[in-house]
């Protein structure tokens, strides 16, 4: 890093995460200390891992050339200014004519674009390579991005009216981004309900996707029995991820082996879970749960973060349990979508598979081999595509991963991405051995 950089950088120092709160006190002192400035130091202690990271305020008058891209947030204005999008973005310093289009990286249910810290490094290199850029960006009314009242009107007994609203809020909104940012074409890279978003964006504005990558995507299958998902928040992270893993094709076997593993744990489902699973089931947002404990909430987050994040270290738990923290305590918003996109049993109320055939372009499914999505989905929309004429669909499974295949094992995760974003678009059959 220049000198001038590394003096900004040093100049906006910032504090050290708080310790996990263990104690009713602790809990307290975290949830009093909890806001947008709060908020917006989190998740800025995770993208400064990046050398060429610059925080708001530390933008040099001249050209920094030290690194062949440079890394920024923002919030970008849509059309109604009160609404806007979080947005991280890493741009080349020498920008080319003929570059593909750049990578949009869209997070789950009620994360944020903090959970990518670890894919970040291999996307900036990726960029650098390819002199093109790659944008993170929080749905709207999630992570970062303005919290905006969110309601439906359509009637309970209205299904597609209800599915078509919630869609069209995170669908519009992610277009007039992509308007404001000038941007032509894009490869969506969306992790559960983002990936669901991404084939629904897709299907609406069709020339404006080159690709899709999905990370265990939600809400592809018609009916996955053996799904459990309140195993989301009481899973422990998989590990065991080694540097010599790598992504698999999906097939027969593995599926196999993954759908018997999801059975096991439905059939082992403890009274806690089933309580859970009621109230995923009943639209309660797991958020509004533990934001209606006022004090306790701090506390009933740490036990989430330390059992969810175990395989990272110290440092990178307390710094992803304090980001966490931060968006889970804001006020809540597009969270409330999950009951009219997502029946009981966190299966569509209109199914990908049913639809995804219209797509054209490559479209690329993940699964963890510890998965708690059901991967049948993913194999048959590859098939449909299949069947309709396009055979660049593809299915992987990445070993040693749950659910947060990109968190779990990153190594393997991002070797995968790259290889993805550089497949051409009009290379390849289909990836998935029946």
């Amino acid at each position: 890093m220049s000198g001038s950089s590394a003096s900004l950088a040093e100049s906006l120092s910032l504090p050290p995460p708080r310790e996990i709160p263990s104690t009713f006190l602790a809990s307290v002192k975290s949830w009093w200390a909890a806001g947008e400035k709060e908020s917006a130091a989190s998740e800025e202690r995770l993208l400064r891992k990046l050398p060429y990271f610059r925080p708001v305020g530390s933008q040099p008058s001249t050209p920094d050339h030290s690194y062949p891209v440079i890394a920024q947030s923002s919030r970008v204005e849509l059309d109604d200014p009160k609404h806007y999008l979080n947005t991280f973005a890493i741009t080349p310093t020498s920008p080319s004519a003929d570059a593909p289009p750049p990578a949009v990286v869209l997070h789950g249910y009620g994360a944020g674009l903090g959970f990518f810290f670890q894919n970040f490094p291999a996307l900036g290199d990726w960029a650098a390579k390819r002199s093109t850029s790659v944008f993170a960006v929080d749905w709207l009314g999630m992570g970062r991005s303005a919290r905006v009242p969110f309601q439906v009107r359509a009637k309970r007994e209205d299904i597609d009216g209800r599915v078509r609203e919630v869609e069209s809020f995170f669908v519009d909104s992610l277009e007039q981004w992509r308007n404001k940012m000038g941007l032509e074409r894009m490869t969506l890279v969306g992790h559960s309900l983002g990936g669901y978003l991404s084939i629904a964006y897709a299907l609406r504005y069709p020339t404006r996707v080159h690709k899709l990558i999905l990370l265990s995507p939600a809400g592809i299958p018609r009916d996955p029995n053996s799904t459990v998902p309140s195993r989301e928040l009481t899973d422990t992270q998989t590990t065991g991820a080694t540097d010599h893993d790598h992504p698999e094709p999906a097939d027969s076997r593995r599926l196999k082996d993954l759908k018997s593993s999801q059975e096991e744990a439905q059939r082992q489902e403890s009274r806690s879970r089933k309580v859970l699973t009621y109230l995923w089931e009943q639209g309660w947002s797991p958020f509004q749960v533990v934001r209606s404990t006022v004090f306790w909430g701090p506390m009933l987050i740490g036990k989430y973060s330390s059992r969810r994040f175990i395989g990272l270290g110290e440092d990178d738990t307390r710094a992803m349990h304090d980001y966490i923290l931060n968006i889970t305590l804001a006020k809540g918003s597009g969270e409330y979508c999950i009951s009219h996109l997502l029946a009981p049993g966190a299966h569509a109320r209109r199914p990908m598979v049913d639809r995804i055939a219209a797509l054209k372009i490559p479209v690329t499914f993940v699964y963890g081999d510890h998965d708690w999505m059901d991967p049948e989905g993913g194999k048959e929309s590859v098939e449909r595509l299949r069947q309709a004429g396009n055979g660049l669909g593809k299915m992987y499974m990445i070993p040693h991963a749950g659910h947060h295949v990109y968190l779990d094992n990153p190594k393997a995760m991002n070797d995968l991405l790259i290889k993805e974003l550089d497949r051409p678009a009009g290379s390849s059959r289909t990836s998935h051995s029946p």
